[in-house]
This record gives C-alpha cells, structure tokens and sequence, in this order.
C-alpha cells in the first residue's frame, strides 16, 4: 500500500508538471511563452534604420516585459530590400523597414507617390500627410500583400551627390549616370533632368560609386553620412528633390499571431519611435554638414525651383500613382 501511494504521488507530480508546461506555451503568446521578431534592414551600424530599430526594440521589449524579443539584422545580413520585402510576405522574417519609394514600390504601386519631385513644401507638409488619413490609406494598402503597415519611420529630403562636378541647375545633371531606386518613378524622374538613371541595389551602392559605375547618386544627408559616401563623392547638391518616408511593415500572419496586449504594445512602440527618430534626425543635419566640409566634399545649394520646372510633368508620367492621391497630398 505504501509503495502504491508512493507510486500515485509520483503520477500526479508528473501531470501537474506536464500540465504546467502545457500551460506556459502558446503560439499566440501565452504567458510563459517569448516572441522573437526579427527586422531586418540595408542600413548600416549608425543608418536611419538602425537609429529607428533599435529604438523600437527597447520600446517593445520594454512594454511586453520581455514577452516580445527583437532581433536586428543590418548591414543587408537577410539581403536587399526588395528581398526583405519578399521575406516578410512569405514569413521567411518577421518586419522589415525599407524606403516606401523604393523596390517597396513594386510591391504596392501607389507608394511611388513619394518619387514625386518637389510634392513635399516642407517637413510639416510630410508629416501631416504620413499621420493622417493619407497616410493610413497607403499603410492599409500593404494588407493585400499579406503585411500589416504600422508606421513610417525617417529616411528623409533627398540630395544627388556626385564625382564629378558642381551642380546647380538641371542642366548640370545632364549626361550623369545616378543610381536610382528600382521603380518607375524614379526612371522618369532622373531623365526629365537629363540624367542617365541607373539601379543598382543600395548594398552594393558604394563600391558602384568607387568604380565608376555610377557618377552620384541621390539619398539624404543622414544616409550619406551613415554610409560614408562622401568617401567617394566630391559634391552635394542640396536638391531637397523628394521625401522618402521608411514604412514599417510586419508579416500579417505574424501580427494576427501576437495577443491583443502585444499589438498594442507594438503599435505603440512604432509609434513612438517615429517621434523620437523625427527629432534625432532633425538635430542631425547641421552636425552633419559640418562633418561633409571636414572631408572637403562641396556643398552646394542649388535653383530648386529650376529643378521644379524641369520636373514639373513627371507625376503625369507615372501611371501607378492615381491623379486624386497626388491632388489630396498636394491640398492637404
């Protein structure tokens, strides 16, 4: 009898302990049970995309108490973006940041709206346009590709650099190979100024601009810095051509997966680090230039509204962009 109660207590010991382990794993993310979520990116250690990433996981990490890890791979580690992309539509990865006007654009056409020269005033006007309805319609529109759009993080006011000389108006462009992103807009956008647009993936961008491939490129003062192309180019023409705008975009299956606390929780952390990422930023920029001149780049601050005139007829050009989407922005 005792070697039979023994024999029982050992029984309920074993279920309660496989109970309890039953009990601590979930793929909702029960308690007990840790999401990993990598996000991937192109930028390199000190990029825009890192700034904002890993803000984003100290945030969330914070706000779940550890029930969500996130997992940051740079430097174009899980490929280009347009691989990112792919990645995060078939759940290889589970987010990715990339540059809404870039191969993004391929994915959601209408996300070419922000290759659309000089559709931007100013700052106020981007950001206004990013938070309100605008905004929302164009992450909503990620949701057929089997993403969830949460946010836009910075990329910024772009600029063409260049090897080879000062430019001031477009007729300066003329002739010059710029690498440009792979999408329509951009195609249309480099030859109404007499440039000879050229893809080239953002990862193999550099070393394209040291042998010659490209003459410049165009990206923001944050990226050039970050990316240090002002090793290989001469000149900056602050142009201020287009905003790009950093969509943050999460795998559908994956974002339906998570519990209501952690959506909320990751939401909010998206959220917050455009705030904190806008204002990083911004401080940047004058920290920036005088880093540019040390390195005896030139500066130059162009005719931009000769760059206006010249681009003016590029938004009838490209056809993925519908006409009310660019008259809302430009009146809102």
């Amino acid at each position: 009898m005792k070697i039979n109660r023994i024999v029982m207590a050992s029984v309920m010991a074993l279920l309660l302990l496989v109970l309890a382990a039953c009990s601590g794993t979930d793929s909702g993310g029960a308690a007990g049970d840790t999401v990993t979520l990598k996000l991937a990116h192109t930028g390199s250690e000190t990029h825009q995309y890192q700034i904002a990433a890993e803000k984003f996981k100290e945030l969330v990490e914070e706000k779940t108490d550890g029930s969500i890890e996130v997992e940051i791979h740079g430097n174009s580690t899980l490929g280009s973006e347009a691989s990112a992309v792919e990645q995060v539509m078939d759940g290889s990865i589970e987010m990715t940041t990339v540059s809404a006007d870039s191969s993004f654009a391929n994915t959601v056409p209408e996300m070419n709206v922000f290759g659309l020269p000089y559709l931007f005033e100013d700052r106020d006007h981007v950001y206004r346009t990013l938070d309100g309805d605008i905004g929302q319609e164009l992450l909503d529109l990620t949701e057929s590709q089997n993403m969830k759009g949460l946010g836009y993080w910075e990329v910024g006011f772009r600029h063409i650099t260049n090897s080879t000389k000062e430019i001031t108006t477009p007729e300066d462009v003329k002739g010059l190979q710029i690498r440009v992103q792979p999408s329509p807009v951009w195609e249309s956008h480099m030859k109404a100024i007499g440039a000879s647009p050229t893809p080239v993936d953002f990862n193999e961008l550099y070393s394209a601009m040291d042998q010659g491939v490209v003459d410049g490129q165009e990206n923001p003062l944050p990226t050039i810095d970050s990316m240090k192309f002002y090793e290989v180019q001469k000149y900056v023409s602050l142009t201020s051509h287009t905003y790009s705008p950093a969509i943050v975009v999460m795998n559908n299956d994956v974002w339906n997966g998570l519990d209501e606390q952690q959506q909320t929780a990751v939401q909010e952390a998206v959220d917050e680090t455009t705030t904190y990422h806008r204002e990083a930023l911004a401080e940047k920029e004058e920290e920036i230039l005088k880093t540019l001149e040390e390195n005896d780049v030139i500066i130059t601050e162009p005719d931009r509204e000769a760059f206006r005139e010249a681009t003016k007829d590029v938004k009838n050009e490209v056809k993925e962009v519908p006409a009310d989407l660019i008259e809302r922005i430009e009146n809102n």
